[in-house]
């Protein structure tokens, strides 16, 4: 499912739709049993995009999955949207996180962040 989710969104960049394709990517959607599919979105605007593309994501999934009763449920979060980075610090800060030995790196050549 994972699978098929993420060709769908590059499929979706490569046509320029640029912004379905990052709703898509935001967050990891989650399988419950085998027709459940729970996204967490951030936000309304975000959501309201989703509902767009939710048609034609539901048509390609259902087809490369070969499984016709498949259903997506949109979780709004506030929190999400909270983890995205968007200053340079931020950035950095959450590379950080997921790898420790960046703050070396950046010690050993003398780096500012």
């Amino acid at each position: 499912m994972h699978l098929a989710w993420n060709q769908y969104a590059t499929k979706l960049d490569e046509k320029g739709q640029k912004i379905n394709a990052s709703i898509l990517l935001m967050a990891e959607p989650k399988l419950e049993g085998k027709s459940n599919i729970i996204i967490e979105l951030p936000n309304q605007t975000t959501l309201s995009h989703f509902e767009q593309e939710k048609p034609k994501l539901m048509g390609y999934l259902k087809s490369k999955l070969h499984n016709y009763s498949i259903e997506i449920m949109v979780v709004i979060n506030e929190e999400v949207a909270e983890k995205n980075a968007y200053t340079d610090n931020d950035k950095y800060e959450r590379l950080k996180n997921i790898n420790p030995n960046l703050e070396l790196l950046r010690k050993y050549f003398d780096l500012y962040y």
